[in-house]
């Protein structure tokens, strides 16, 4: 039945983006078309066909073999801090507890550099080039756009500089897509950092995490164009065109640059928690204290956090993406909470629910990994407006415009992915790993 749900889901939060299109009149529905079904295959072969959970679990094991790897480093500089809970070093020491800043977040280095060097080999360009293809050719959207969706596959806001010849001239529709597709799916390095978090609750989440990214991909395609469709002409309108990109001169300059690129995008999530939990923590202490009041006079019982307001406010979403009712508001209060506090906390909180069984379904879980996986929050609104900005700094007026509504589509993109996975769940599968 869930499952059932879920597919309706997929139209049911297309439809809400039909509603605020900015131009219900010029969708190209060739594009909702191909970047939904394009979806239900992928999550078809990944979820139902044996030989794709196979490559599922290869790509999984895989990055939890190198996410080990990664803690060499990180067991060296701060020793028993770098011991995750319940384990104990080479000679014997046993793990303090768990410590984000000296666990998990310098595995974003690490994986920065390794997706460095995959660059300098011509790995990573010819990964993004042949997803680039399928985007343009079946979906026929400009080539530019498509070769900036497939970028944000594997990399973060960077993505537009694989495009940067042509951004000045981009539409503000292909501008609403490139901004929605780097707000809905997440950077291979800080992909790391959501295993660690919860690799040890749920051992397969790093290839659920691998498959959300690919699918959210298209969904910021399908979203985008229902929110912002195209009016104009792209200039690469169905054309190939190949990633720019500035080689360094040797493999180790790759690497130095990619480290040096992880500690400052480190430096930039530490400073958001930092700066976003406080400034939480003071509204919920404004809210909670005005709540308790209303509570009090009305004889009502209303959780007036501000996780828990956004929980009210996606909880029918939860429900519309196939997430059985008794855990439907946990879930939405993770959406809530991602849409503020970014995604790293969502899955803090996550991963305690788990190790917590406080979730009655394991579908929840599985369909949380897929909601949550993407930068749909408001810091990442300023990140890639700002940085995109940076990059065009005559079309700032076009990306404060068009902003927000990226951002919508980013989290309505989010959601149809999760959606598209709640379709395929199998109750008892061996990509739950258990």
């Amino acid at each position: 039945m869930y499952n059932i749900i879920s597919f309706i889901g997929i139209f049911i939060l297309m439809a809400f983006a039909w509603v605020i299109s900015a131009n219900r009149k010029v969708i190209n529905w060739r594009v909702i078309l191909w970047g939904t079904v394009l979806q239900l295959i992928f999550a078809l072969f990944i979820f139902v066909v044996p030989a794709g959970s196979k490559i599922f679990l290869i790509v999984n094991d895989a990055v939890v073999k190198i996410l080990d790897s990664a803690s060499a480093g990180t067991r060296f500089l701060f020793g028993r801090l770098a011991l995750p809970p319940g384990t104990r070093g080479e000679a014997g020491e046993e793990s303090l507890g768990f410590f984000l800043a000296f666990q998990a977040l310098p595995t974003i280095i690490f994986f920065a550099s390794i997706m460095a060097a995959l660059y300098y080999i011509g790995v990573m360009p010819k990964l993004i080039k042949a997803f680039s293809k399928v985007f343009t050719k079946l979906m026929r959207i400009s080539g530019a756009e498509s070769l900036s969706v497939s970028s944000n596959i594997f990399v973060g806001v960077e993505a537009n500089m694989t495009v940067l010849p042509y951004l000045n001239t981009m539409t503000r529709s292909e501008l609403c897509t490139i901004l929605a597709a780097g707000m809905s799916t997440t950077a291979s390095n800080v992909l790391a950092l959501y295993v660690f978090l919860l690799h040890g609750q749920f051992p397969t989440i790093a290839g659920h995490l691998v498959s959300a990214s690919i699918l959210s991909a298209t969904a910021a395609i399908v979203m985008s164009k229902i929110i912002m469709p195209e009016i104009d002409k792209p200039e690469t309108l169905g054309i190939d065109i190949a990633p720019h990109y500035e080689k360094e001169s040797s493999i180790m300059e790759a690497i130095i640059n990619g480290a040096n690129e992880g500690v400052r995008m480190v430096v930039g999530i530490v400073a958001l928690l930092l700066a976003f939990l406080g400034i939480v923590a003071l509204i919920d202490y404004i809210l909670t204290g005005a709540g308790v009041k209303f509570n009090n006079l009305f004889g009502i019982q209303i959780d007036w956090s501000l996780k828990g307001l956004l929980g009210y406010l996606f909880y029918p979403f939860a429900l519309v993406i196939g997430v059985p009712p008794s855990d439907a508001f946990e879930i939405a209060r993770l959406i809530g909470e991602r849409a503020v506090l970014t995604e790293v906390k969502a899955y803090q909180d996550l991963a305690v629910l788990l190790s917590s069984n406080a979730l009655k379904d394991p579908r929840s879980a599985v369909l949380a990994a897929y909601a949550l996986c993407g930068f749909a929050h408001v810091a990442s609104l300023a990140i890639f407006v700002g940085g995109t900005a940076a990059l065009i700094p005559k079309r700032t007026k076009d990306l404060s415009d068009i902003g927000f509504r990226a951002l919508i589509a980013a989290t309505l993109a989010t959601l149809m992915t999760a959606a598209v996975a709640g379709t395929f769940f199998i109750e008892g599968s061996i990509l739950l790993g258990k």
